[in-house]
């Protein structure tokens, strides 16, 4: 099984120049999006889905995530890019989709960026947010 591509928030622009037919998916909770903000990638010509990978403040695990993801029916032709926090969660997310035959993409410092990697993250990267 090949391994999911880790790309950081700073090369997503170049990547989708070669690369447009992707899609994001957040998968962050309800309270990331309302208080952090939430990626706006119409700018970026493609589209963006949120499904919470995880609930709540406890950060319980969605047992129904993918199902969720399934019932979005997103075209298989298309990359799924996953973003959360720090790039985490989202790799998680990422190996379960690969798993329903779907190409993946890990974004890897995520919507704040990711100490242990030592990158900024889509939002200090000036990526359109709203």
């Amino acid at each position: 099984m090949s391994e999911i591509l880790e790309l950081p928030s700073k090369e997503i622009k170049k990547y989708l120049e070669k690369n447009n037919n992707a899609v994001l998916l957040d998968v962050r909770t309800d309270q990331e999006w309302e208080q952090i903000g939430k990626p706006a990638t119409a700018e970026l010509g493609i589209a963006a889905h949120f499904l919470s990978y995880q609930m709540g403040e406890q950060r319980i695990l969605n047992e129904h995530f993918e199902q969720q993801f399934l019932d979005l029916n997103i075209d298989k032709s298309k990359t799924i890019m996953c973003i959360c926090r720090s790039g985490a969660r989202s790799l998680r997310a990422a190996e379960i989709i690969k798993d329903l035959g779907y190409e993946t993409i890990n974004i890897s410092d995520g919507f704040e960026g990711s100490p242990a990697i030592q990158e900024k993250g889509w939002k200090a990267n000036n990526l359109p947010c709203k």
